[in-house]
């Protein structure tokens, strides 16, 4: 079994669920993932603040904001299933704004901060078109997170491996990613991914349940 899914099951293990399936845990701390290969990047002091990457029109009449851990099998279902769909439908359309944002539960201690560390920061140097460009990435290769991925991904879709790579080594974004778990945790979250429309948490994260409260909320 691989490493990611066995500390999902571990994370999840006699944890009852609520509502539907999805990934819980525990509030433990990042691990200790300091692997900079080849690479000779100048570390940075960690970065506090830095908006949620979006999708769509600031103006639009929907906002859909979604809480994920990188390593949480369920979240990757939604990057990869639910969100072209809903991308399709309705971000496409101007009808809704798609927010994402980071909640560590973290599934695994080594890769849930770490990898969302890198994706910011692809995001703080590239903006956030690339940010989901290489999100999708990386949740589409979950199984298989190393910091060479980490690198070779980010310049797949044309920012710095290396600072990429650097910014998940040393967990640059941390602050940022802690704020979005705190905002999480103060709207009652347990687990991801947790969807809200329109600031009201969805029962289950299905395209079904997303798409009905949207066209509600329209």
């Amino acid at each position: 079994m691989d490493t990611t899914r066995r500390e999902y099951l571990a994370a999840a293990a006699g944890t009852a669920a609520i509502g539907f399936a999805g990934c819980l845990g525990s509030a433990g701390g990042g691990g200790d993932n300091q692997d900079m290969g080849d690479c000779d990047v100048e570390e940075r002091d960690p970065v506090q603040e830095l908006p949620a990457p979006t999708k769509g029109e600031d103006g639009a009449p929907v906002t859909v904001q979604v809480f994920k851990d990188f390593s949480c099998p369920h979240c990757s279902t939604f990057e990869l299933d639910v969100l072209p769909k809903l991308e399709s439908e309705y971000v496409e359309s101007g009808d809704v704004l798609y927010e994402h944002r980071d909640f560590p539960i973290p599934v695994s201690e080594t890769w849930s901060w770490s990898v969302a560390s890198a994706a910011r920061g692809v995001q703080d140097a590239e903006g956030d078109e690339t940010f989901f460009e290489y999100a999708r990435k990386l949740f589409s290769n979950q199984d298989d997170y190393s910091m060479d991925l980490v690198q070779n991904l980010a310049g797949e879709v044309g920012a710095d491996g290396c600072e990429a790579r650097a910014a998940g080594a040393n967990e640059t974004y941390r602050p940022v990613l802690e704020a979005d778990r705190r905002l999480g945790e103060d709207m009652s979250l347990s687990g991801t991914p947790a969807v809200f429309v329109n600031e009201r948490l969805l029962d289950d994260w299905t395209y079904e349940s997303v798409k009905g409260a949207v066209d509600s909320a329209l």
